[in-house]
């Protein structure tokens, strides 16, 4: 079943996000089990511009590649350079070390709470 952590806010593109300033993202449980195994993750780098919706990387699989979209507005701050060089760890803790950029946000895109992403995916909110 599909972990749905209650201190985050979710897209319905499947990424997580905190309320910590800059903002963590990653993508969510269900989005890494969906994806399988992840071997490449392209990120946007420090400087870039994100924009609320719109794609800003992408996350190969053994199954597929999978456009990765910003559910914030605003500029990189960090990537996660070891999920570039492991992206197995977006598997493995896909809200932990698997974390994927931080964000100086300008405007937030439309979010999910635990509640109404959990509907969406089946999951359970913890």
């Amino acid at each position: 079943m599909t972990v749905v952590k209650s201190d985050l806010r979710y897209s319905a593109e499947h990424e997580w996000l905190n309320d910590e300033d800059p903002v963590r993202i990653g993508i969510t449980d269900y989005a890494a089990d969906q994806l399988g195994d992840v071997v490449f993750a392209e990120l946007p780098e420090v400087g870039d511009t994100v924009t609320a919706g719109e794609v800003c990387g992408e996350l190969e699989s053994t199954k597929s590649v999978s456009e990765l979209y910003s559910p914030v507005t605003g500029t990189i701050v960090e990537s996660n350079e070891d999920v570039i060089q492991n992206p197995e760890r977006i598997n493995a803790d896909p809200y932990g070390a698997g974390w994927l950029f931080t964000v100086d946000v300008t405007e937030e895109g439309e979010l999910l709470t635990p509640e109404q992403y959990a509907e969406q995916t089946d999951g359970t909110v913890e």
